[in-house]
């Protein structure tokens, strides 16, 4: 993909993922972490029943899961292949550079970084009467890692997230968008200029119920691992859009990013092997099947 697609696609990965991340867990949601975490790194395609027993396994009825492949069927997430009596469900290419974006995201997230001390300052111009306007674009600067210091000021230490707003104030576009990249100066406390731009507290008490969640299971048994693993990742997939990841410097004491990692880090690789080998067996009972039916 040349450098203008991957410029396009980028507001549509990052608002399809964060929608789906951040939301209650409905099973359209949980079946995105499912062919992240186990279909795309295969064959980038799974039978009807390997999902729909999947999602099972994380407590969805079979109705719900139905109904979840189709309506990703319907939005042009997945395309179906018909064999025989049987359905086999494949990632279109869109849902699978989404996942991959994704997949960067998530497991590059919460590592300790270089930071330079720059700041990415956006300003933000939107006509009084296009509310709607501007609605849509602060929530595209906060999902995506800014904050608010207020008349129209965004910040993040994060330079290379000037590339998601390139089509903000495009061609057509009430909203006018101004970009510096600064350092902070001597006025000011660099403590309380992060505490009105960013809430901070929400965000460590998620960290917090993570690590207390998931700090303490221990599952036996293929398929309890499998559900755990699952929902490891599904958990861990919301940090990258709560969390402004901000350097270690800019942080209140104690911040529990680092421990919070640590233990996905460690959980994911402890569980990974069972985990998709659970989902292996699910879709050679698939494969199974599907040769009996056509035979």
């Amino acid at each position: 993909m040349g450098s203008g697609g991957g410029a396009a696609i980028v507001p549509r990965v990052n608002d399809q993922l964060r929608r789906r991340s951040v939301g209650a867990p409905a099973a359209r949601s949980v079946l995105l972490t499912i062919l992240g975490e186990y279909v795309l790194p295969a064959s980038g395609g799974a039978w009807q029943e390997t999902l729909i027993g999947a999602l099972g396994s994380l407590g969805y009825k079979t109705h719900a899961a139905r109904q979840a492949l189709a309506r990703s069927v319907a939005a042009g997430w997945l395309r179906t292949e018909r064999h025989g009596r049987r359905s086999r469900v494949l990632l279109t290419a869109d849902t699978a550079e989404m996942l991959r974006a994704g997949a960067a995201r998530i497991y590059g997230f919460g590592a300790p970084r270089e930071w330079d001390g720059r700041w990415l300052l956006v300003v933000l111009r939107v006509p009084e009467q296009r509310r709607e306007v501007r609605h849509h674009v602060r929530t595209r600067l906060a999902w995506a890692g800014f904050g608010s210091l207020g008349g129209g000021l965004w910040i993040t230490p994060h330079l290379d997230r000037e590339g998601e707003l390139r089509d903000v104030a495009g061609a057509g576009s009430a909203a006018e968008v101004v970009s510096f990249r600064a350092e902070l100066g001597e006025l000011g406390a660099p403590a309380k200029v992060v505490a009105e731009a960013w809430d901070l507290d929400a965000v460590a008490r998620a960290y917090r119920d993570f690590i207390a969640r998931f700090g303490r299971i221990r599952p036996k048994g293929a398929d309890a691992v499998f559900r755990a693993q699952t929902l490891l990742v599904h958990e861990w997939r919301k940090f990258p859009f709560l969390d402004p990841d901000l350097p270690d410097g800019m942080l209140p004491a104690r911040w529990p990013r680092r421990r919070a990692h640590d233990l996905f880090a460690d959980r994911h690789a402890l569980w990974h092997d069972a985990a998709q080998g659970h989902f292996r067996g699910l879709e050679g009972s698939g494969e199974t099947t599907a040769g009996r039916a056509a035979a």
